[in-house]
């Protein structure tokens, strides 16, 4: 009970908040051939699927959705008033993260760590958490709530996982996996 959701790809996160947003009655935000039901998108890939790199968001939508990088970072540095913490949360990893160090290889339940400044716990360690957009250079233009790159291979996963070293626990870490991979650090919360 209470512990991160894990053993999950990109793409079956996608199915997931579609499927919750229907079962709750809420406009699901993903869009595959014309169709938000993920009973019409056929299997979840386990390889590489340019039929799934083309669903696209609803930013309309009130359904569940992955967070973009920039949401899911500004949650993890502490909202509007963020405090200049090196993890999300504190300056000491100890504090806030399951990482290499201290998590006896495995995930923990979420809340034994204390919280950042918005009370959200987990930001930093304990499971990668897989970010809407594609991995690619940041715009050197000044942005509002920016969606990420258009295109790419690879897809955005931030936070690090219990399996990680600290250097990668740092709120400004960024990482990328392909989108069919699952395995025991990846996540979504």
């Amino acid at each position: 009970v209470n512990y991160p959701v894990y053993f999950v790809s990109w793409y079956a996160a996608l199915v997931y908040c579609n499927k919750r947003s229907i079962q709750e009655g809420l406009t699901p935000c993903y869009i595959k051939w014309g169709s938000t039901n993920p009973d019409n998108w056929g299997s979840i890939p386990i390889s590489d699927c340019i039929d799934w790199d083309i669903i696209i968001c609803n930013w309309s939508a009130d359904g569940y959705r992955l967070p973009t990088e920039a949401e899911w970072e500004y949650a993890a540095r502490g909202g509007h008033k963020p405090k200049p913490y090196i993890y999300a949360g504190s300056n000491t990893v100890d504090d806030v993260a399951w990482y290499y160090d201290n998590s006896n290889y495995k995930t923990h339940q979420v809340g034994t760590k204390a919280p950042n400044e918005l009370g959200i716990y987990d930001m930093s360690g304990n499971v990668w958490e897989w970010c809407w957009d594609w991995y690619g250079s940041y715009s050197s233009s000044a942005q509002t709530n920016p969606h990420g790159a258009t295109s790419g291979s690879l897809r955005v996963s931030r936070g690090s996982s219990f399996y990680s070293n600290v250097n990668y626990c740092r709120v400004a870490y960024r990482s990328y996996d392909n989108p069919y991979r699952k395995n025991h650090s990846f996540g979504l919360r």
